[in-house]
Order: C-alpha cells, then sequence, then structure tokens
C-alpha cells in the first residue's frame, strides 16, 4: 500500500502522515460510536486516559485487526504483527491538557528485547489541529536512544515528566493536522508531544500499536499488570505470549 519513498521516509524520520480515509464511512462511524459510549462511561478518569479499552470491548478488534491497518503497518515493520496496545485519547475543548514532549519507548524499558519496530497508528476520530492540540513530532529523534526527563506540572499536563528543555528543538517539530478519519504513524522511540486544547471543538484520537513478531516481549515484567498482547498477522518468530483471535 505504501509506495517504497514513503517507506524509507518513515524509517529515516520515524513518521508518516497518511492523509486519506483509513475506513470507509460506516466503520468509522462504529468506531465513534464506541468510543463515545467509552467516554460517556470514564466514571472518575480524565477523557485522555481511556488506556487499553480493548481488554474490555472485543467489539475494537475490528478495526485493531483490520486489513486497512495491518496493510500499512506490514511496510514498515514487516508480515509478523502482534498487537501490543491501543488507547482513546481524548481533549475537551478549552480544558484539554497538553502533552509534553517524551518517548513512548521510555515507558517500555524492560518490556521487549528492544524496542526498533513498534509503530503507532493515531487515527482521528474527530478533525487534528494545531489549534485542539494535535500531536507533533521531532522528525529523525527515533534513534538517538532515551533522553534525560525532568518533572512538570501534572495537572495541567497528561504526564509530570517532560525530557529536558535543551534537548528539544521546538521549531524542527512538524505537527499532524488531520482530517476527521485520517491517520498517521510514529515510531515508538520518537520524541513527540501536543498543545493543549485552547479551541471549542474537541480532539479525539484512536492509538492502535503494533510490534514486529521477532520483537521477545517480557512476559515476567508484565505479568502483574494482566497485560496482553495479541497475534495480528503472520508468524510468532520469537515465540511470545500471545493471545490468538
Amino acid at each position: 500500500m505504501l509506495s517504497q519513498d514513503v517507506i524509507d521516509h518513515y524509517h529515516k524520520q520515524g513518521y508518516y502522515l497518511h492523509q486519506q480515509q483509513l475506513f470507509g464511512k460506516d466503520k468509522l462511524a462504529r468506531l465513534t460510536g464506541i468510543f463515545e459510549e467509552h467516554l460517556a462511561n470514564k466514571g472518575e478518569k480524565l477523557s485522555d486516559e481511556l488506556d487499553t479499552p480493548h481488554f474490555r470491548d472485543e467489539r475494537l478488534f475490528e478495526f485493531l485487526m483490520a486489513d486497512e491497518v495491518l496493510d500499512l503497518v506490514e511496510c514498515l515493520i514487516g508480515p509478523n504483527i502482534g498487537l501490543f496496545t491501543s488507547h482513546f485519547i481524548c481533549k475537551m475543548p478549552h480544558t484539554g491538557r497538553r502533552t509534553p514532549w517524551h518517548e513512548d519507548s521510555a515507558y517500555w524499558d524492560g518490556k521487549f528485547d528492544r524496542l526498533d519496530k513498534i509503530v503507532t497508528v493515531w487515527l482521528a476520530l474527530d478533525p487534528s489541529t494545531l489549534r485542539n492540540g494535535c500531536m507533533g513530532v521531532i522528525p529523525g529523534t527515533h534513534t538517538n536512544g532515551f533522553s534525560e526527563y525532568e518533572a512538570v506540572d501534572a495537572t495541567t499536563n497528561t504526564f509530570d515528566q517532560e525530557i529536558k528543555a535543551e534537548s528539544i528543538r521546538e521549531e524542527d517539530a512538524v505537527w499532524f493536522e488531520l482530517e476527521r478519519g485520517a491517520c498517521s504513524l510514529h515510531d515508538g522511540r520518537i520524541i513527540h508531544g501536543a498543545g493543549p486544547n485552547t479551541s471549542p471543538y474537541r480532539r479525539a484520537g484512536y492509538t492502535m500499536r503494533y510490534f514486529g513478531l521477532d520483537m521477545k516481549f517480557n512476559a515476567e515484567e508484565s505479568k502483574n499488570q494482566g497485560f496482553k498482547i495479541y497475534h495480528a498477522r503472520g508468524e510468532n518468530v520469537a515465540e511470545n505470549p500471545l493471545i490468538y483471535r
């Protein structure tokens, strides 16, 4: 599905913007309806904290295991694919918190034997713009290794730590402005973040995260969290403890 130029850009820069519609109109509407249910029933959670909803709602596997998604992922990490996690993230109008500059991989240290084949698909359920807090990346930083972090205020940020300011060149950032139904893909090691939502418009997305099955998942490190990983496509090369559907 992706040209060699696009694949080369992804591996060099660490991201790709897929500005086409990922799912058909009816399928996207079904996913949006599921998200709205989760948002309405979130209880004490904040709207940006709806993590691993597929653990509780099997309807989401229609989208997580869809060929429309896995064909893109296969172009970037190969034919042997595991489902790592997913996350509904929603920034409400005027109150959506800022996402500090970070590397997802910094939170996964020890979960895998390596971190070079993890890709996140970020699907826009609402239009995503600079004003409502779209994501941005610092291109090429996926090969930097782990950065140094410092504390930030968790009441106005989605995390309580951020990469030290001297390590970030915000002028180099590429901001992922997306129409509803379009998506971005980024390497799990790239430096990225997002501004607060200062607009009157909600910004909601669904992240679907995958890993190459030649990577070895450390089940011992994650067993106390009841964490589950799933077979999505291909061969389980590293003999990971997958759930098959």
